[in-house]
């Protein structure tokens, strides 16, 4: 499932450093002349695509990106140091596009691939450099040269990593504004969720991912029953399903609500019921019937598939969830 996620930033490329006059007056030193040194370049800002974000959430903290200026040059043609330059980190699959013009400026299509997104000034030179054979004595000297400046839009189309499925009401919007920051309409009626809602997770250590709220999917919806296909397709494009059973007293067996729903994706494409799974008990605090759950947490074990209970209402099992989700998606740290 493709969410287009999108911010826009500022980066300045470090000044470079005044060059500077100065002339040498030292014992023993005939004929001393001009020694003023150049300035340091401004630092660069340079981009990175890595593997270990695949969302723009942290750009939303931090829009303004500014290296630093070279230092001015001194005396003794001393040259002053250079600028320090920025390194920005940004998931594969990044477009950044020119915020004025709407130009397509670089495409990150690998881990570890750079560009250079905006270029230090150049230190200006100092007045030894001005010297010539009827000039010997100049007073010339440039100030720094200014770094780019740029407004930048980042656009990335990105795969939910995490997909939520279940009948309608089983609670998929409710658990995706628990995980995230998303806040999709949520009421007590069928097909509260007429379109995809997506949210980013945000971990402790600075990682998130992206989850998916698949709605409509009922029995017959590989017919085009419900919502139908329109929304089966999405399922096949995550990595990880997540399987909501709701286990308040809705007239279904939650064992039958789960069989149902497979065979419904096995039918659309049996690639879906290979695909990593999570079967989550949702609504445990109203739950009354534990036989209703463990039949649930059985049929799960027999298919070989994890079983987690939440509520979302409590926040019971929520945190415990999204680490679970973290460890099957992303890489390990370091």
């Amino acid at each position: 499932m493709l969410l287009v996620d999108e911010v826009k930033i500022t980066v300045k490329a470090g000044d470079g450093g005044n060059g500077c006059m100065a002339f040498r007056r030292e014992k023993y030193v005939p004929r001393g002349g001009p020694s003023g040194g150049d300035g340091g370049n401004g630092g660069d800002i340079r981009m990175i695509a890595t593997i270990h974000r695949n969302t723009l959430l942290h750009f939303r903290f931090n829009p303004e990106y500014t290296a630093q200026r070279g230092r001015h040059g001194e005396g003794s043609n001393c040259k002053g140091h250079e600028g320090e330059s920025i390194l920005i980190q940004v998931p594969v699959g990044t477009t950044v596009y020119d915020e004025e013009t709407g130009e397509k400026l670089y495409d990150f299509t690998s881990d570890g691939e750079e560009w250079l997104s905006a270029k230090g000034g150049r230190g200006g030179r100092g007045n030894a450099r001005f010297t010539s054979s009827t000039h010997q004595a100049p007073t010339e000297h440039e100030a720094g040269f200014p770094g780019e400046f740029k407004r930048l839009r980042l656009e990335l189309r990105l795969l939910a990593d995490v997909g939520l499925v279940g009948y309608p009401n089983a609670g998929k919007s409710t658990l995706i504004s628990r995980l995230s920051a998303a806040r999709p309409k949520i009421a007590d009626y069928p097909f509260t969720t007429l379109e995809p809602n997506l949210g980013v997770v945000q971990l402790p250590d600075h990682r998130s991912f992206v989850v998916a709220d698949i709605p409509g999917i009922i029995e017959g919806a590989h017919e085009g029953k419900g919502l139908g296909i329109q929304f089966l397709k999405h399922v096949e494009r995550t990595k990880v399903l997540v399987h909501l059973v709701d286990m308040s007293e809705t007239g279904r067996e939650p064992a039958d609500d789960f069989e149902i729903l497979m065979r419904e994706m096995e039918s659309f494409s049996e690639e879906l019921t290979k695909k990593p799974m999570l079967v989550v008990a949702s609504k445990m605090d109203v739950a009354q019937d534990p036989e209703r759950v463990e039949s649930l947490k059985k049929l799960a074990w027999d298919k070989g598939l994890a079983f987690h209970e939440i509520s979302s209402a409590t926040g019971q099992g929520i945190d415990e969830l999204k680490f679970i989700l973290a460890e099957a998606i992303l890489p390990p740290l370091g």
